[in-house]
């Protein structure tokens, strides 16, 4: 019985015949599907193949009783449940790198059209005028770009603007300052960055942290005359804010790829002001870059399906299946440590510290090294790192990975332990599974502690004084927001000391500021996992 793979949203023909060239393989491509009818068909598919048009739902996956393997052609997730399809077991991939030189092309190509009026000129001509002196432009010859976020795209970008001669500036949590240097740029805090620059280019994922990063308050450190570009994602960019900053002169112009609404309402005033360059979420047409994608995806999808190694998985590394159930505890474990990490920690990450204890050392060790970097990395990057690249972005980034292996027991028959050291500080945490499954952090920094890595926690670092509990309960309580589980530790009594809070909902920024006003308390954080 062939394995049937499903295609419904426009891929290469150079991609399709590498699937139907196998005798294993029955190939359906159908673009035209509703939700419900991709419901009631995937029932009989092994794998599924989507660009961005397909909604890959919690319910098309709870449908999908063969389905093995998710496949988007393309960088962005945000129309998989990847949550849902890691619960049911089935893989998802992407593409992460097929699409790099196009954007940086796009947007460099945007750069240029917005400082030397290209869309207005050119539709002037088109009307029979001739106006030199009413397009008049600006040089990019040493002028300043903000690169935020420096992942594969925002390196290219980088590159090329240093060929114009630019000056660089990039502000990005896991770019060391040696890795900056050595490319040429400067590495910045965010502020710096925006009062700075002339020209401000985003290229980040779009998450809580990065929406409406450049906003009201952003346009007023700007300089005057700024002019800002994306083609990252929508959102990422106050488009109210931007509108508002274009119309006080503080913004000279803008050129946009992506929108909060795709399409822009048509009534929006994005769409209307001439001092905006805008393009249809055109950063990965190329011809070059859809053949690469969806030859890429081809591929993956193949060799899942003929149980070879998986590449690009955003929820599942690259391991034999058999093995795969035994250390997945670990697995998860390792991940989680280092989204922990990544949301505690302050400053550049400069170096990562895995020390490996026990047990756990008859295992290959390099697939929680994977794991822990990919968790660490996610909360910036999202869908752009996975079990894969993760090892790979991290070295382009400069982030020293040291591993070391302890082989006597102490307190557990296993331990991870991870160090994190930035420019700013360092931070420790320890985890270890109880039976041999579940999940817990034993210690962080100096504090011994006994908490389950899940869902939202706070952990509040605060004077070891009578009350606190009940002080952060109350006002936890007062915001609606049930404790699940807490955890502490002291240095010693009446010192420095820890509370790990479980909690079932998210903890709004105000309520946490609320604690963090609160007597004896030092400082609070939100970890998301």
């Amino acid at each position: 019985m062939p394995f049937k793979v499903l295609i419904s949203d426009s891929l290469s023909k150079e991609a399709i015949a590498i699937l139907e060239k196998e005798k294993e393989l029955k190939v359906d491509v159908n673009t035209k599907l509703t939700p419900d009818e991709l419901k009631n068909v995937i029932k009989d598919y092994d794998a599924l193949i989507v660009r961005s048009g397909t909604k890959v739902t919690k319910d098309v996956i709870e449908h999908a009783d063969k389905l093995r393997i998710v496949g988007r052609a393309g960088v962005g997730l945000d129309n998989v449940d990847v949550e849902a399809a890691s619960k049911k077991g089935v893989i998802v991939v992407n593409t992460p790198g097929g699409n790099t030189i196009s954007t940086a092309e796009h947007t460099v190509s945007m750069m240029l059209a917005l400082s030397r009026n290209i869309s207005l000129a050119d539709q002037s001509m088109k009307r029979g005028e001739w106006e030199r002196k009413k397009f008049m432009g600006t040089e990019l010859y040493g002028k300043t770009l903000g690169v935020v976020g420096l992942g594969r795209i925002g390196t290219e970008v980088a590159k090329r603007a240093l060929s114009f001669e630019m000056r660089v500036l990039a502000y990005d949590p896991y770019l060391s300052m040696e890795k900056a240097k050595e490319l040429g740029i400067e590495s910045v805090d965010l502020n710096t960055l925006f009062k700075e620059s002339d020209y401000i280019s985003v290229h980040t994922p779009l998450t809580e942290e990065t929406k409406h990063i450049i906003s009201d308050k952003e346009f007023g450190m700007m300089k005057k005359g700024i002019r800002i570009i994306n083609c990252a994602r929508g959102g990422i960019v106050d488009e109210e804010a931007l509108v508002k900053a274009i119309e006080s002169g503080k913004v000279a112009g803008a050129a946009l790829d992506v929108y909060e609404d795709e399409p822009p309402k048509k009534d929006s005033k994005i769409i209307k002001l001439d001092k905006l360059v805008l393009t249809p979420h055109l950063g990965a047409s190329t011809e070059e870059a859809q053949v690469n994608v969806a030859i890429d995806i081809a591929n993956t999808v193949r060799d899942v399906l003929f149980n070879k190694c998986i590449r690009n998985a955003v929820n599942m590394p690259c391991v034999e299946p058999e093995m795969l159930k035994i250390i997945e505890p670990y697995l998860k474990l390792c991940e989680n440590i280092g989204a922990m990490q990544s949301q505690l920690v302050e400053g550049h990450i400069k170096r990562v510290k895995i020390r490996y204890v026990g047990e756990i050392l008859k295992y290959d060790l390099s697939p929680f090294t994977v794991s822990l970097i990919k968790g660490m990395l996610t909360p910036i990057l999202q869908e752009t790192v996975n079990f894969v690249n993760s090892l790979v972005i991290a070295k382009e980034r400069g982030i020293n990975i040291v591993e070391m292996k302890t082989a006597e027991v102490q307190d557990y028959t296993s331990l991870i332990w991870v160090e994190v050291e930035t420019d700013k500080s360092k931070n420790s945490i320890a985890g270890t599974l109880f039976t041999k499954i579940d999940p817990r952090i034993v210690k962080v920094n100096e504090f011994y502690v006994d908490c389950v890595p899940e869902g939202y926690m706070v952990v509040i670092f605060n004077k070891d004084v009578p009350g606190i509990i009940g002080q952060i309960g109350r006002i936890l309580g007062d915001n609606k927001i049930n404790i699940a589980g807490m955890s502490f530790g002291r240095e010693e009594k009446g010192g420095r000391a820890i509370t790990v809070l479980n909690v079932d909902s998210d903890v709004p920024k105000k309520v946490l500021e609320e604690i963090r006003r609160s007597s004896n308390i030092q400082e609070v954080k939100l970890v998301k996992l």
